[in-house]
C-alpha cells in the first residue's frame, strides 16, 4: 500500500519511506513503528501497545521507543512542539496525526505530475524530487541570479501527491502569497512566490488538466 504523507509517499510493501524519487532511510524498526501508527490513526497507541508490538515478550527500557519517535521525526522534517505527523500524547502515548492519501503507483504518478515555475514570463521545469532555488549552480536546481537570492535559498519538494515550498535560512527571505516562509508549506497551481526581491509563479498539471508553458 503506497500512502501520500503530505510531500513524502510511505509505501508499505516495498517498506519505504520516499520524499520525491529520493529513499529516506528509517531502521526496520522505526518503519514498523510508523506503520503502527499509520494503520491506528487517529487513535493514540499507548507506549505499553508500541512496545508489545515492537518488542513481543521482550522488557525494553522506554527510552528505546522515545528513540524510534525520533528518528521518525527528523526522517519526516517533523517538531515534537509543532507536530505536522507524529503527535505526543502526555504519558500516554503517540498518535499519527498527518495526512495519509492513497498514492498513485510510482511510475503513473511521476508521469501525470508535471511542475515549473514562471519568471519573467519564461519557463523554469521542476523535476520530481527536491529543487533548490538560488544563486549557485547546482545540478539539477533552479538557478535564480539576483544578488537578493541566496546561493541556496529555498527548497521546492515535488512529489506525486504535490509540492513544498522551504526557506533554507536565507539572508532576505522567502514568501508565498505575499507571506513568509517560517515552516514547509504546500502549493497550489498558480501561487506567487517571491525569493529575496524576485518573483515567480508555481504552475502545476496533473492527470488530464492541462496548461501552458507561460501561463
Amino acid at each position: 500500500m503506497r500512502l501520500g504523507l503530505g510531500e513524502f509517499t510511505f509505501d508499505d510493501d516495498s517498506r519505504q519511506l520516499l520524499r520525491g524519487q529520493h529513499d529516506i532511510h528509517l531502521s526496520p524498526k522505526a518503519f514498523d513503528l510508523l506503520k503502527a501508527l499509520i494503520d491506528a490513526r487517529p487513535r493514540v497507541l499507548t507506549k505499553h501497545e508500541l512496545q508489545q508490538h515492537l518488542w513481543p515478550d521482550t522488557f525494553v527500557a522506554e527510552s528505546n521507543l522515545a528513540s524510534l519517535v525520533a528518528e521518525i521525526r527528523e526522517a519526516l522534517s517533523d517538531s515534537a512542539r509543532t507536530p505536522r505527523f507524529i503527535r505526543t500524547a502526555q504519558r500516554v502515548g503517540y498518535a499519527f496525526c498527518g495526512p495519509a492519501d492513497r498514492a498513485a503507483p510510482a511510475a503513473a504518478a511521476a508521469s501525470a505530475t508535471f511542475c515549473w515555475l514562471i519568471k519573467d514570463g519564461g519557463r523554469l521545469p521542476l523535476r520530481i524530487g527536491e529543487n533548490i532555488l538560488g544563486r549557485d549552480e547546482d545540478e539539477g536546481g533552479v538557478r535564480v541570479d539576483s544578488p537578493t537570492v541566496s546561493r541556496r535559498h529555498a527548497r521546492i519538494t515535488v512529489s506525486p501527491t504535490g509540492a513544498l515550498l522551504e526557506d533554507l535560512g536565507s539572508k532576505n527571505g522567502t514568501f508565498l502569497r505575499g507571506e513568509p516562509v517560517a515552516t514547509p508549506l504546500s502549493l497550489a497551481d498558480g501561487d506567487e512566490i517571491r525569493v529575496g526581491s524576485v518573483v515567480l509563479r508555481f504552475r502545476r498539471a496533473s492527470g488530464t488538466q492541462t496548461a501552458t508553458w507561460t501561463e
